[in-house]
């Protein structure tokens, strides 16, 4: 998988926009797009309606549940998402499945020069949960990452009472590295969190093709 250097003088959000190949995960497609403005509606019922599953793990904010996910408040999000990708700070993806708005994957506070890192975040809509659809969109993010991305290292936090996705993040390659505590304000407290990375020296011949090879996952072929 090709290393090259951070160059200044060369594209500013090397990775973005993108659409990774797809692939096919207990006979549905999974494949990742780039966030847009018309998610709104999928996005805010989704995540309406999947409060229980998805807030106890989110870090906390101002606001309610309901007025932090509702239609209203994706826009400004999406915007700063984009715009954050233009500048080659973020790659933000939305999850699909079967062409549906799943879930979204990004990765974030992404720092180039020696370090080329960043933070990778995910969720997905509960009637997919448990399907493989979060490990095959991690697998084809940190690819892309490492790939046309021009990353080095990513990292990922989670609660330590959050087994489906350090399942995601363990199924996908990433390793334990150590724990933070008292990391983030989570549903109104502190709480710790589980460190996990991965460099691009542990990929091999990429994540994806470990999970095709494992028989988790196929290609899906254009034409």
């Amino acid at each position: 998988m090709s290393q090259r250097h951070w160059d200044s003088g060369g594209s500013q959000h090397p990775g973005w926009p993108a659409r990774p190949d797809p692939l096919r995960v207990d006979g549905s497609v999974v494949a990742l797009r780039p966030v847009r403005w018309r998610d709104a509606g999928a996005w805010s019922r989704i995540r309406l309606g999947d409060r229980d599953h998805l807030e106890r793990w989110e870090p906390s904010s101002s606001g309610t549940w309901d007025e932090r996910n509702a239609g209203w408040a994706w826009p400004p999000q999406c915007m700063s998402l984009r715009s954050l990708a233009r500048r080659g700070q973020c790659l933000p993806f939305a999850i699909t499945v079967d062409g549906a708005f799943a879930g979204q994957i990004t990765v974030g506070n992404i720092v180039r020069a020696a370090l080329r890192s960043g933070w990778v975040g995910y969720w997905v809509a509960s009637d997919v949960a448990g399907r493989g659809v979060g490990t095959a969109a991690l697998a084809m993010v940190t690819d892309h990452a490492f790939g046309p991305g021009l990353l080095h290292r990513l990292e990922a936090t989670v609660r330590p009472e959050n087994a489906a996705s350090i399942r995601v993040l363990t199924k996908a390659g990433f390793r334990r590295e150590g724990l933070f505590e008292r990391y983030l304000n989570v549903a109104g407290a502190w709480r710790d969190h589980l460190a996990y990375a991965i460099t691009a020296e542990e990929t091999g011949p990429g994540l994806v093709e470990r999970l095709v090879s494992e028989g988790a996952a196929t290609r899906v072929h254009s034409g």
